[in-house]
């Protein structure tokens, strides 16, 4: 057989890190109802712009026969590419390979890749499905993962960080992903877990499937970890793309505008009625963020988690801005535990990247209890309270209805640095609601009334009439005016014009000491 040219080595080679483990292990991963790691990139990237990088190196484990055992990528395709004509890396873990895990050269292959996001700007994406740390290596492969831990938290707040959880992910795998910025998670075919059910039930005897201990709705819903569930892996990417779309290359770039037909100037009479007279009549505060933004469309994060509060993207004149909303159509809008680390780290996220935030009040309070006090509301309630008064970005405040206690202080108010705020005429903003507040202020007068019900109800619509509306906070300038909630949107677009050239500072420091 005649020698092979130099272009068929590399054609031959080219070939063998295709295939990764082989044909027979793709095929068992399109079984399990997966995507392979080139072809969730395929479908991530715009089409044809993938460049890959490293897809010759291999591991230099020597140990356990792995010298005989040594595949072109080493369970790791790597590289860059566009996503709506914008610079973009990514890395996919390769579960035909080793089952993904991660050695010592699969971790350098990721970090070069963060690395250069960092050093041009640019986000990185990866898409996970490893069976954790490559035992064969032992501390070597404990090591790049530490590799890639700094190097998450070096590009924290400086490139957008997006992880796919599209597998399994255990123990130390977990906690890359925990330190990007969004996480979606595959319904049924994805799961993260610090100690796998095995190892629950054999030291605490508690049984647990994998799903119910890690599944995408189990942190969507529960945990928390999760930001977006996804029922296939192309719906996934889809999502993916689309949050893309929203985000900037860096924290020095701007937002991606995309142009718009949908009129500023546009009014909604409906949203008119949509705030119930009643007060403690529920409604759906999504109703009135679909009306605002452009051409209808919210785009939310986090949708299953801490319900009470609702947090997404969205378009004003073609702008992304962050949408930060109380909930009263759940626990009454009510801030916990829960809502208060969702709203802080959103808020966080915009203010690092530039992206304006509209915040829609209409919250009573914080949520008393036991419970809630001794999970520390107070420490994760001042998340959210530093949180608003760290951001320098523009802030825009639309109080629809309550605006009660420590609550009205903390969604953004005046005092906390917001730069605009705007009442509805059923805005209510006082210490506390109108029933409580005269059960203490008149509790005697009430108790010697001939009529002590009908003596409530009138102090009631007093306090009321003089507390509990718009009117005394805007004399004292702590609302900037009280709107028909028709204009919403052309008030919302003005006061975003006016901010466009806002510039605000922090003192000098290393850094602040957020409640964690």
């Amino acid at each position: 057989m005649a020698p092979k040219t130099a272009l068929e080595v590399l054609e031959q080679k080219n070939q063998q890190a295709k295939v990764g483990g082989g044909h027979d292990k793709i095929e068992k991963q399109h079984a399990s109802g997966k995507l392979t790691a080139r072809e969730r990139i395929e479908r991530l990237l715009d089409q044809g712009t993938f460049i890959e990088m490293d897809r010759l190196k291999a591991h230099r484990c020597t140990d356990f026969g792995m010298e005989k055992q040594k595949i072109l990528g080493d369970g790791v395709v790597t590289g860059y590419g566009l996503i709506h004509g914008r610079q973009t890396f990514v890395y996919a873990q390769d579960f035909t390979v080793f089952g993904g895990s991660l050695s010592l050269s699969h971790a350098e292959k990721i970090c070069k890749v963060m690395d250069t996001a960092m050093k041009v700007g640019a986000p990185v994406i990866g898409l996970c499905d490893s069976g954790g740390a490559r035992i064969q290596e032992g501390v070597m492969s404990l090591a790049g993962y530490a590799d890639i831990f700094l190097r998450n938290v070096m590009a924290s707040g400086v490139i957008p960080q997006i992880t796919a959880i599209m597998g399994p992910s255990a123990g130390g795998a977990v906690y890359s992903p925990a330190l990007t910025d969004w996480i979606f998670m595959v319904e049924q075919t994805s799961y993260m877990f610090i100690t796998g059910p095995d190892v629950i039930k054999a030291v605490t005897r508690e049984v647990v499937t994998k799903e119910a201990l890690g599944g995408a709705m189990a942190h969507n819903a529960t945990s928390g970890v999760a930001h977006f569930a996804a029922p296939d892996d192309q719906t996934c990417l889809e999502r993916i793309r689309e949050l893309m779309s929203f985000l900037p290359l860096n924290n020095m770039d701007d937002p991606p505008r995309q142009a718009t037909d949908d009129d500023p100037q546009r009014r909604d009479e409906a949203l008119r009625d949509v705030v119930p007279l009643d007060p403690n009549k529920p409604y759906d505060i999504r109703d009135i963020i679909h009306s605002n933004v452009d051409n209808n469309y919210f785009f939310e994060v986090h949708a299953h988690y801490a319900q009470n509060i609702v947090v997404g993207f969205a378009r004003l004149e073609g702008l992304p801005v962050g949408i930060i909303a109380n909930q009263p159509a759940v626990m009454a809008g009510c801030l916990d535990i829960a809502a208060s680390i969702k709203g802080a780290r959103f808020v966080r996220f915009c203010d690092a990247f530039n992206i304006p935030l509209i915040i829609y009040e209409d919250v009573p309070g914080f949520l008393p209890g036991t419970h809630q006090e001794h999970g520390g509301i107070i420490k994760h309630g001042a998340k959210l309270i530093y949180a608003f008064c760290e951001a320098t970005v523009p802030r825009i405040t639309i109080i629809t209805r309550k605006a009660y206690g420590g609550a009205y202080c903390v969604m953004s108010s005046r005092h906390i640095r917001g730069d605009m705020v705007i009442g509805y005429p059923t805005a209510e903003i006082a210490v506390m609601g109108a029933d409580g507040a005269v059960n203490i202020i008149s509790r005697n007068e009430i108790q010697k009334a001939a009529d002590p019900d009908q003596e409530r109800k009138r102090l009631v619509a007093e306090y009321r009439e003089k507390f509990a509306n718009p009117y005394k906070a805007a004399e004292l300038g702590y609302i900037d005016d009280v709107i028909d909630p028709a204009d919403t949107r052309s008030r919302i677009i003005q006061a975003l014009r006016m901010l466009k050239t806002k510039r605000d500072i922090n003192p000098a420091k290393k850094h602040g000491n957020i409640p964690l």
